[in-house]
């Protein structure tokens, strides 16, 4: 029998990551209210004097979260699997864009230059026979962005998938010939780090092929 993995996460793109992987996990998407979690992880950060939250550890927070709130509200009998991604570019956080008018201005910005994705991954072993660990790990990829026209950005964006996406981009849709190199994982940029998966699962005494049965 496979070890079962639940997907907190409603990303068709880490769905298919995993499913072309050889893992078919369940899929419960959690209801976490992220601009909460990171204000109170800003605060928390601040009140113990480690500064700022990193984009790389904003992430992380907000994966932690997905994974525990579905592990909690959920008799999952699982490995739960929280991700969240975000684009650093200049040292500001990027999430999904707001509306059509960001995504435009968003490009714009991010043509003929280089950003890094950071995507979060946090894992709860929920299973009555399981560790009981908990954990995470943050992926950061670099991205190079094509010198795109107006004209290529207003046709990227007018297809609506710059809207559903962090960093309002994709590697592995889309957005593919707007991505001129990466430097790291690919999954990670895709969504779900297979390679920093495969990681984390050893630590809860679990062998990545154990998903596929």
């Amino acid at each position: 029998m496979p070890v079962p993995l639940v997907l907190a996460s409603q990303s068709p793109a880490r769905l298919s990551t995993l499913r072309s992987a050889g893992v078919e996990p369940r899929v419960i998407v959690s209801a976490v209210d992220e601009d909460a979690a990171l204000e109170a992880a800003r605060v928390e950060h601040e009140a113990a004097g480690w500064g700022p939250l990193e984009p790389d550890d904003a992430v992380l927070v907000l994966a932690r979260a997905k994974a525990v709130t579905v592990a909690e509200l959920h008799d999952t009998e699982a490995i739960v699997l929280g991700c969240d991604s975000m684009l650093e570019l200049d040292g500001e956080i990027l999430g999904k864009p707001a509306d059509a008018a960001d995504a435009i201005a968003r490009w714009r910005t991010m043509r003929g230059r280089t950003g890094v994705l950071h995507t979060g991954h946090w894992l709860v072993d929920d299973r009555e026979d399981g560790t009981g660990g908990t954990l995470g790990a943050t992926s950061s990829t670099v991205v190079r962005f094509a010198r795109l026209t107006d004209a290529e950005i207003e046709a990227y964006v007018a297809t609506g998938e710059p809207l559903r996406v962090a960093g309002a981009f994709t590697v592995d849709g889309l957005g593919g010939p707007y991505v001129e190199a990466i430097e790291g994982d690919y999954h990670g940029v895709v969504g779900v780090s297979l390679p920093l998966l495969r990681g984390l699962l050893a630590e809860l005494e679990v062998a990545f092929h154990e998903l596929r049965g």
